[in-house]
């Protein structure tokens, strides 16, 4: 039987991170960027193990009340199994704990999945940032949820 777990993201699993995101993005972090990320003070970020693999992760920023998602991504074998939902609420939960009762995040207006996934915890598009996306131009929604 497969064991799922969820935890806090250290530098011993920049490499695996990365490689998830590499599956995930046009123009993705290298695994010195998650190392960083896993000794900022300011970031948040989990991962979903399967099995002792690396399958999902998801990351923050938190300053004052505010998070700030800077990643979400899972690894292309295991979407559409509600693992995004999964790993989402974790997040949620992990920057609650540190504070937060705002949440933000910039979205491709043509990921679908991901915007009603950010809809189903209550974030709320609220405006777009125009060429925000290097690779192709595509504008970011930015969506809110000021009451977490």
């Amino acid at each position: 039987m497969s064991k799922l777990l969820f935890r806090e993201m250290t530098q011993d699993d920049a490499e695996a991170v990365a490689a998830v995101e590499a599956q995930c993005f046009a123009m993705p972090w290298k695994r010195e960027d998650f190392w960083r990320e896993a000794k900022n003070e300011l970031a948040s970020y989990i991962v979903a193990e399967l099995d002792g693999k690396i399958v999902a992760y998801a990351g923050a920023w938190v300053s004052f009340n505010q998070a700030d998602v800077m990643n979400v991504a899972v690894a292309a074998d295991f979407r559409g199994q509600g693992l995004g939902t999964l790993l989402f609420a974790e997040l949620i939960k992990t920057v609650k704990a540190r504070g937060a009762t705002a949440i933000t995040l910039e979205v491709r207006p043509s990921n679908k999945a991901a915007i009603k996934l950010y809809e189903n915890f209550g974030l709320r598009s609220v405006g777009r940032r125009k060429g925000y996306y290097l690779d192709n131009g595509e504008d970011a929604l930015i969506m809110w949820n000021t009451k977490l």
